[in-house]
């Protein structure tokens, strides 16, 4: 290294101490980490709105920033009242992507068309037609999950459902909430469903608001069942004593940590989810959250 004539070599060599000592006080960058490059929303969060006006909510959604959603609603061959054809245009318009959706099992609703239990085959074409990666059972009422047999035969129903939809190029998975980890008989629900089904033809798309509402961590489901966990929702806990839903940020779980454990994951996808808003518009509140996610290394 040759030093300039200009600079004494007395000036450069303290230069170049002072350096050396400011190097290792430099925050440490992590060569992978970065700023989430898609972030995804279910759509649910604005279920109101979006029945008001569909296209006008679905474009303030893009002009937040987010790039993916997950659906909700399809049923007998429409969502929101189009054709897959149709919402797949105007996604495609907006810059949107779907990526995933919310089914019903259909056992308490057998009229329903579009659920596992009836209609199931055209569901899961209707879902190639606009594109999903992944399609999930969004939830169990309550008279459909009483006993740890119904448990046993949802597991068989999902593996089914599983084959249905790999035959597609599609993804299965179960979006849980909190009574899947409440026990019953003396075991836990949700490792009934894990441990019934297949890996390969049923994922999880674990809610970790309701993960941390049921005293679990999320991060030890993950280190027992490495790379079942492809998709999760981004959903706060207000640090009350309720335990509200809230934007993302703003409560008490940690995301970051949550992140931090992506790999082991499995997670390719995450939603920004908020079921109730308490302060504020849902339009405001999916502001907030996005402006959170982006903050976070993935």
């Amino acid at each position: 290294m040759s030093v300039s004539p200009k600079i004494s070599r007395q000036n450069f060599l303290r230069q170049a101490v002072t350096l050396a000592v400011a190097v290792p006080m430099l925050p440490k960058l992590d060569a992978f980490a970065k700023a989430p490059q898609k972030v995804g929303l279910q759509l649910y969060t604005l279920r109101n709105e979006l029945g008001k006006d569909l296209e006008g909510t679905l474009k303030k959604v893009a002009e937040i920033g987010y790039k993916e959603v997950e659906l909700f609603g399809y049923n007998d061959g429409k969502i929101f009242g189009k054709t897959p054809k149709e919402f797949k245009a105007l996604l495609d318009n907006l810059g949107l992507a779907a990526v995933s959706g919310h089914y019903m099992a259909g056992v308490a609703m057998p009229q329903m068309k579009g659920t596992l239990k009836n209609g199931w085959e055209q569901a899961v074409a209707d879902a190639a037609v606009m594109g999903l990666k992944y399609m999930n059972c969004a939830y169990l009422f309550p008279n459909e999950r009483k006993t740890l047999d119904d448990y046993k035969n949802y597991a068989q129903l999902f593996n089914q459902a599983g084959e249905a939809t790999r035959k597609a190029g599609i993804q299965f998975g179960y979006h849980n909430h909190d009574f899947e980890f409440q026990p019953l008989d003396g075991q836990v629900p949700y490792d009934i469903l894990l441990k019934n089904t297949d890996p390969n033809l049923v994922k999880m798309e674990l809610d970790l608001y309701w993960v941390a509402f049921a005293g679990k961590d999320p991060v030890e489901l993950f280190k027992q069942n490495p790379g079942r966990f492809p998709l999760v929702h981004l959903k706060d806990m207000a640090k009350t004593e309720k335990r509200e839903f809230a934007e993302v940020g703003t409560g008490s779980i940690n995301f970051q940590r949550i992140m931090d454990a992506k790999k082991i994951a499995g997670i390719q996808h995450f939603f920004v989810e908020q079921d109730a808003v308490t302060q504020g518009t849902p339009l405001e509140a999916i502001a907030t959250s996005y402006q959170n996610v982006m903050k976070l290394s993935v």
